[in-house]
């Protein structure tokens, strides 16, 4: 009769451990790979490189802002960073999403594409309107904070551990807004070396 029980008991067990399972499946976006926090944050990495030379190669600013030429060639970067780091995270989530045999386009992946893009819409059209009226000093702190309240946006459906990583790049973002002349290096580390970070404790958590 104990051993009975003791079956019974493992097979209930057996089987809230699998209904948890779907519905975390059903519910959260859990293909998001580690891989694609660290190629991203890489990217970022030799984008601010990139950006730094254009920077320093500058002829000059005019009336304390950098010349049109320069605003452009750092735009143009910036684009370029974006769509390299958008490609792997692509990549390395279609990989996973494969190796899981899971279904790449949910109805989960479309309502986190929506709460990210919502604050980031909104944070571009916001850095428009600085790029027009010549506030270049606070580009780099506007774009961690939306970024940062993208993530957080986005949080419910993907893994938890992403409401850090946008809390830290809401924090940079902050202080950045102070420190006018160091957006890059602001820049750097919240694109950068926090993405790198996120992406290696989330590989060895999830992998």
């Amino acid at each position: 009769m104990y051993f009975k029980v003791n079956i019974m008991t493992d097979k209930v067990s057996d089987d809230l451990a699998h209904i948890r399972s779907m519905m975390e499946r059903s519910s959260r976006f859990i293909s998001l790979s580690g891989l694609s926090g660290i190629g991203a944050g890489a990217t970022g990495i030799v984008g601010a490189f990139f950006a730094h030379k254009i920077i320093e190669k500058s002829t000059g600013t005019i009336n304390g802002y950098y010349n049109d030429k320069t605003v452009y060639e750092l735009i143009f970067v910036a684009l370029v960073t974006l769509i390299v780091a958008l490609f792997f995270g692509t990549f390395f989530t279609v990989r996973k999403s494969k190796k899981l045999g899971l279904s790449i386009w949910t109805s989960t992946t479309k309502k986190t594409l929506i709460q990210l893009s919502i604050p980031l819409v909104v944070g571009g059209v916001f850095c428009l309107a600085l790029i027009k009226y010549e506030f270049f000093g606070l580009i780099a702190g506007t774009t961690l904070i939306f970024y940062g309240l993208a993530l957080l946006n986005a949080e419910k459906y993907v893994f938890s551990d992403i409401k850090y990583l946008g809390l830290l790049e809401i924090f940079l973002g902050c202080i950045s807004l102070f420190w006018i002349g160091k957006g890059l290096l602001f820049w750097t580390i919240g694109f950068g070396f926090l993405h790198i970070i996120y992406g290696i404790i989330l590989y060895r958590k999830y992998k």
